[in-house]
């Protein structure tokens, strides 16, 4: 009897052939565009190439060159400064809109999807709508004048020291929309029972928000951590359209200055060096975030 309920067994444990097909055949797509071309970037990063002739090998001499690059130097600390403020903003400005708008009201579905349209909107034409806005004669600086800060009149993005900080308007006014519907779907699964019980007990509204919504909301910030991040590294379009990374390197990233150097000056070793930096940049403060994250439901 023991005989024969071996093999009724390990019939009963063999996976179906269609379910083995739809594991396989996304990992083998997914293994095609991105795992292969990862592998291919990192081992151009390790030669001279320039997109023509055949790439010869330069070892870790890309890597060496990054140090003493200035250009590079401006680009990472302008890409941490982005990091920062663009993910900063968005995280809380994308909250406090969700929190906002969550409660079912009049009128309040049209502020949501006006603050969701410009998700929808091209980078390029946003781009090219807020070039007109920054301009020395443009709305910013009218409204300026308007209010009587008419010291405070600049060209934007011909000015060092501000096209940086010009360029997150765009980018933000496209993000926080985005952020706030992931927001606000992480809220609607907050079972209310919860708000009721912290009620009961004399929570006030902070007390609610810390010791409930910020914990349920856990792993939804997991998500958005990780959206932001990859949205801050690999934000091109609005850069490159309105500054194209300058004037004098001052609003370079690393992904602007990754394509000009690919695309311009034909280094394509150097450039996938950089894109390397950025995949590390990215793995490394996901990772971060997410073990800590884990060790705080374990304790």
């Amino acid at each position: 009897m023991t005989a024969l309920a071996a093999p009724a067994r390990r019939r009963r444990h063999r996976l179906p052939p269609i379910l083995l097909l739809f594991v396989f055949v996304p990992f083998a797509v997914e293994a095609f565009w991105v795992f292969w071309p990862a592998l291919q970037g990192f081992y151009l990063s390790l030669t001279s190439w320039d997109g023509v002739s055949p790439p010869t090998w330069a070892g870790f001499d890309n890597y060496a060159e990054l140090f003493s690059d200035p250009t590079f130097g401006t680009a990472f600390a302008n890409t941490a400064i982005w990091l920062v403020l663009f993910g900063g903003i968005s995280a809380a400005g994308g909250l406090a809109l969700a929190m906002l708008l969550q409660r079912e009201r009049k009128g309040v579905g049209f502020y949501r999807a006006a603050l969701f349209t410009p998700v929808v909107f091209s980078l390029v034409a946003t781009s090219l709508i807020w070039q007109g806005l920054y301009q020395p004669d443009g709305l910013v600086n009218s409204l300026l004048d308007t209010v009587g800060l008419g010291d405070w009149q600049r060209s934007w993005l011909a000015d060092p020291d501000t096209a940086l900080y010009a360029l997150l308007a765009p980018a933000l006014w496209r993000q926080l929309g985005y952020v706030m519907v992931l927001y606000l779907a992480g809220l609607k699964g907050i079972d209310p029972a919860l708000y009721e019980a912290a009620k009961l007990d004399g929570a006030s509204p902070w007390q609610q928000f810390r010791y409930v919504t910020w914990p349920q909301l856990r792993p939804v910030n997991s998500v958005i951590l990780s959206v932001i991040v990859i949205d801050s590294l690999r934000s091109f379009d609005v850069v490159w359209s309105m500054t194209k990374g300058g004037p004098y390197h001052s609003s370079e990233l690393l992904s602007t200055y990754m394509y000009s150097t690919a695309f311009q000056t034909l280094r394509l070793g150097y450039a996938s060096a950089l894109a390397v930096v950025i995949f590390l940049l990215a793995f490394g403060v996901i990772v971060t975030y997410l073990v800590r994250v884990l060790r705080e439901e374990e304790s």
